[in-house]
């Protein structure tokens, strides 16, 4: 049976009421394919504009390699001026991508082409927009953000494919110990349950987002995210007026992500695999007992 994958809510527009009592409470996803309808950016955000903005600045590139046991999470696989990247990534697939790139240090007047949804809620850090770009191919892995934001995440030019789980499933879904991510082991769009039998019946969201959509993406989703042509995303992210929920967002950065590591670097390939056979003995526990129900 595999995974069991449902549709995504989708509206062109939403009310603060609706928003609130529908999708922020009850932390529900939901695309909203009007809400960048009167950005500057939607239609000036062209590659071309983007290439002038930021020209030849090197930039770290990621691909979708496994994570290296000896090095820290979210280390590069190599480096390329963002003009020639661009260029790539337009013109034929690649696995290479762009992480977290603050394209308004560079161009901060850039901030004029966006509107932070502050209608819909609070707690925005408007200091960290970010911006994602990737080559048809190229894969963000399964994990979810180790500070626990709400995330508006807006695609540009082309097409993504997003898969979204609750963070009740993170065992089922062999979740590393001491980490934000998954097992890389298998493949998410055709995961072999025979190999990996506690994604047998786990519930996700599927998602395909255009040009000028916008994800709404609730604190503790795990997201797995595909490009499908060439194209490039800008994730706002907003606190969760939970005190007990900021706490956990502190912990995470301050305590889990500084731990996994040290200890990575301590000890490398015998670390990696200690965490890999724990979460493959806590997925199992996991579907034994039926849970997470």
């Amino acid at each position: 049976m595999s995974f069991i994958l449902r549709p995504i809510d989708t509206v062109e527009t939403i009310t603060p009421e609706d928003f609130t009592a529908n999708y922020l409470k009850p932390r529900r996803p939901l695309v909203i394919k009007g809400l960048t309808k009167d950005w500057p950016a939607r239609d000036k955000w062209t590659p071309e504009f983007l290439q002038g903005v930021v020209g030849s600045k090197v930039v770290p590139l990621y691909d979708n390699s496994k994570a290296d046991p000896s090095k820290p999470i979210n280390s590069s696989a190599a480096e390329m001026p963002f003009d020639k990247y661009i260029d790539l990534i337009m013109s034929q697939p690649t696995e290479l991508r762009i992480f977290f790139f603050n394209i308004f240090k560079q161009a901060p007047e850039l901030l004029n082409d966006i509107v932070f949804p502050k209608d819909l809620m609070g707690g925005f850090l408007e200091s960290m927009p970010s911006m994602f770009f990737g080559g048809s191919n190229s894969v963000t892995f399964l994990h979810y953000d180790i500070d626990l934001p709400h995330l508006f995440h807006t695609h540009f030019h082309g097409k993504k494919h997003v898969i979204l789980f609750e963070n009740k499933w993170k065992r089922r879904l062999y979740c590393i110990p001491n980490a934000t991510y998954a097992l890389e082991d298998y493949d998410i769009l055709n995961p072999d349950v025979k190999k990996f039998p506690a994604l047998d019946g786990v519930e996700g969201i599927e998602v395909f987002l255009e040009h000028g959509d916008t994800l709404f993406m609730p604190t503790g989703y795990w997201h797995w995210m595909k490009y499908l042509t060439g194209g490039y995303s800008l994730s706002l992210r907003a606190w969760d007026a939970s005190l007990t929920r900021k706490a956990a967002s502190l912990y995470n950065v301050a305590v889990k992500g500084g731990l996994d590591s040290v200890l990575k670097m301590a000890f490398k390939a015998n670390y990696a695999q200690y965490r890999e056979k724990l979460a493959v003995k806590w997925a199992n526990r996991e579907l034994a007992a039926g849970k997470p129900y």
